[in-house]
């Protein structure tokens, strides 16, 4: 039975272990946190083991979860090394590490994935990357594959610098919906509709939308035609989206987000 650690146990951390303990058993899951009072309170919470040593924790963990902050991973490994083998998964959903710069502050080759998680965790609804070193067996792979189906859907990609990618799409991707809802939403407020209806319509129809892109095998551009009836309301819409060019609004704002990705990960080599 692999018993897995997280290090760290803040939002994201959470919202993994809410998925994990559906799906897991709980004496399987370790987290450690900074002081007593915040572990009591995990413990309490989602009834798992909970510690503030780190090095304890990672010396009874086969897959540890690194759910730090960026500027404390350095130090973090330092901490632990000792207890890491090649026998252990390091899974890392900090953004911005690459896995070489890891390998580098552990001073010795490990099996080390990398995940890119999105918010929608909570709801056990995320889109989640995974990038796995040449050290990655295919158990582990299963391994982290099953941890991340947990909290929702995966997808391995091929190269680690695809997961700059992943964090423009999947990544910041649920801040650009909930900026198109917000202004939807305060236009039809404008318009007229109360802003508590205008709010109810625009988030229905987001999921509406969302619902029924995810449940029907056609593809996007031919479920946006079926709405957009020639001549009609949807039509005078979607022309004056194009007219206005949002392709290259979206295309600028995703690279921008792919860019400081780049920029961050740059920082740490």
């Amino acid at each position: 039975m692999n018993k897995i650690c997280f290090i760290g146990a803040g939002n994201m951390a959470s919202s993994i272990i809410s998925g994990l303990i559906t799906k897991f058993n709980r004496d399987q899951l370790i987290a450690t946190t900074k002081t007593l009072e915040s572990a009591n309170k995990l413990a309490k919470k989602y009834n798992i083991y909970t510690t503030t040593d780190n090095k304890l924790a990672v010396k009874q963990a086969d897959i540890i979860i690194i759910c730090v902050k960026p500027n404390m991973v350095k130090e973090l490994i330092h901490d632990i090394t000792s207890e890491l083998n090649t026998n252990k998964l390091i899974i890392s959903v900090v953004a911005g590490i690459p896995i070489n710069t890891i390998l580098n502050w552990c001073e010795q080759q490990l099996a080390i994935v990398r995940a890119m998680p999105n918010t929608p965790a909570v709801l056990l609804e995320a889109a989640t990357g995974l990038y796995a070193n040449e050290q990655v067996s295919e158990s582990q792979k299963k391994m982290a594959t099953s941890i991340f189906s947990a909290i929702g859907h995966t997808e391995w990609v091929t190269e680690e610098s695809l997961i700059d990618v992943v964090t423009a799409v999947s990544g910041s991707g649920p801040a650009y919906y909930f900026l198109f809802m917000e202004i939807m939403a305060k236009i039809a407020n404008k318009m007229g509709l109360d802003k508590s209806t205008a709010i109810k319509f625009t988030k229905q129809t987001a999921l509406g939308a969302a619902k029924l892109a995810t449940a029907s095998e056609q593809d996007l551009s031919q479920l946006r035609k079926q709405v957009t009836s020639p001549g009609g309301t949807t039509e005078q819409a979607i022309t004056s989206f194009i007219d206005n060019n949002l392709e290259d609004i979206i295309t600028q704002a995703m690279h921008a987000a792919a860019d400081r990705a780049k920029l961050i990960s740059s920082k740490f080599k």
